[in-house]
């Protein structure tokens, strides 16, 4: 559950660059917002391989 929670608290840290570039349009707070979702694409990429190895390793 704390890989979850990572991505939990990911997102909310955007939730104001997010606000600031749409609402805004604030171009630097888009930047922002891309290069965290780039860390959560990364993120639960790492997260997809664990559950794939953890449920390889019970299947063994």
């Amino acid at each position: 559950m704390a890989r979850f929670d990572e991505i939990k608290d990911l997102v909310l840290s955007l939730e104001g660059d997010f606000e600031k570039f749409y609402e805004k349009g604030n171009q630097a707070a888009g930047t922002r917002v891309r290069k965290g979702m780039q860390d959560l694409k990364t993120l639960a990429q790492n997260i997809r391989a664990e559950v794939q190895d953890q449920k390889n390793a019970k299947e063994s």
